[in-house]
């Protein structure tokens, strides 16, 4: 079997939490990332939803994130961009960056989650008539460089300073780890064509093709060629990744039936986009390589993301990002940041779980 070389690690997790109990599923979700860092996965990853029982605010949370760990890129898969001030989210993410010294990954994509409960809410006056899409990403990119405001002359006054004016506090090296999720031929040419790194999913549109895994090289494909020369970026491709090799005889019943509930949507295109989605790998660490070593788009990416489930506890996703650590990563060619560190014990599960 020949193993792609997989150069970064990383998970993306949804931050679930009860209604009724906020703080507890926030407090376990960083409580992973510190778990991720600690057995040596590069990346730990949030994703932002409004409306529902997650992280409506990933630069706050992210900022949380950054006091409870050290070396470990925290990122969020996507913030959309179609809720945001441009100038103030800037703001956010530099300084929740600044407060990580520099590990924050930020993902945007377009579109309006909700926007029928949510549009009058966020904006005052026709929201329906703004620029909600690639625009308003390059907006944020933009007042991430930290250009200074007004003309050479101008200042403004605080107690006991005058200074030049822009985005405070500055983190020069953010605008450089911006993502974008793409997800149709489109959207990729645009972030090749304006340097942002290529995040691809377990979701993408079917053009031309019924098949998922072509549609998704032909993205990986296009991005690449579409790319100015000379401009390094980065691609991490998502996959739903589930070893149970060692959890218990209930908890692989529970993974093969979430899997076996999610196989009819990946069977044709769904919706007037055409919209396909990958299978999950689910099963044993040899099974899980088998097919990983058949997929040509993980050949053709160096960094590997795992899309945690949404109805997982925290114990079952501590177990499977350490059965992928120890048992799927390395030999996929991966190497942890501390190629020196003991093999963790897998994760013992709570009673009642």
């Amino acid at each position: 079997m020949s193993a792609p070389g997989i150069t970064s690690l990383a998970f993306l997790t949804p931050g679930n939490f009860a209604d009724a109990d906020p703080y507890t599923g926030l407090e376990e979700t960083l409580r992973l990332f510190e778990y991720g860092e600690r057995i040596g996965f590069d990346g730990a990853w949030i994703r932002q939803r409004h409306l529902e029982h997650g992280v409506g605010s990933a630069a706050v949370f992210l900022a949380a994130a950054g006091q409870r760990t050290e070396r470990i890129e925290l990122g969020t898969a996507v913030i959309p961009i179609g809720y945001e001030s441009p100038f103030r989210l800037a703001e956010d993410l530099s300084l929740a960056d600044v407060l990580s010294r520099g590990r924050l990954q930020v993902g945007f994509s377009t579109g309006l989650p909700h926007a029928e409960l949510l549009g009058d809410l966020v904006y005052d006056g026709d929201w329906r008539s703004f620029d909600l899409s690639y625009g308003r990403v390059a907006r944020v990119v933009d007042n991430l460089r930290g250009a200074y405001l007004g003309g050479p002359g101008t200042v403004i006054q605080s107690p006991g300073n005058t200074q030049r004016p822009r985005l405070q506090p500055h983190s020069p090296g953010l605008v450089d780890r911006i993502w974008y999720g793409g997800g149709s031929l489109r959207s990729t040419r645009w972030a090749a064509a304006n340097g942002l790194n290529l995040l691809s999913g377990n979701i993408v549109t079917g053009e031309d093709t019924d098949d998922f895994t072509t549609a998704q090289l032909n993205l990986l494909t296009e991005y690449r060629r579409t790319l100015p020369g000379g401009r390094a970026t980065r691609v991490a491709l998502g996959r739903v990744i589930v070893p149970f090799d060692s959890a218990d005889a209930a908890t692989r019943a529970r993974y093969r039936e979430y899997a076996a509930g999610r196989h009819a949507r990946t069977l044709a295109p769904k919706g007037p986009k055409r919209t396909l989605f990958a299978p999950d790998v689910v099963g044993t660490a040899e099974q899980i390589l088998e097919r990983l070593a058949a997929d040509p788009v993980v050949a053709a990416a160096a960094e590997l993301r795992l899309e945690l489930p949404y109805e997982f506890h925290r114990e079952e996703y501590e177990q499977i990002l350490h059965d992928v650590r120890h048992l799927i990563a390395p030999e996929l060619g991966w190497r942890p940041h501390d190629a020196a560190a003991p093999q963790l014990p897998a994760p013992v599960r709570e009673a009642g779980r």
